[in-house]
């Protein structure tokens, strides 16, 4: 049968394997989703900073 340090060794890496698919997981599906979200965000904050200017100039002129 298999000594204690084995079964260290077994769970070790059975612990490791889980950490490393669930980062893939996190990395593949949450991410993206992230920096979708920051660059949408940064687009609208572009266009309603373009649209304030110019409104601000229609004022002026």
């Amino acid at each position: 049968m298999f000594e204690f340090d084995q079964y260290l060794g077994f769970l070790a890496f059975l612990i490791i394997l889980t950490m490393g698919f669930w980062l893939m997981i996190f990395l593949v599906a949450i991410v993206p989703y992230w920096i979708g979200g920051s660059v949408t965000e940064l687009i609208k904050e572009k266009q309603a900073a373009r649209k304030k200017a110019k409104e601000a100039d229609v004022k002026n002129a």
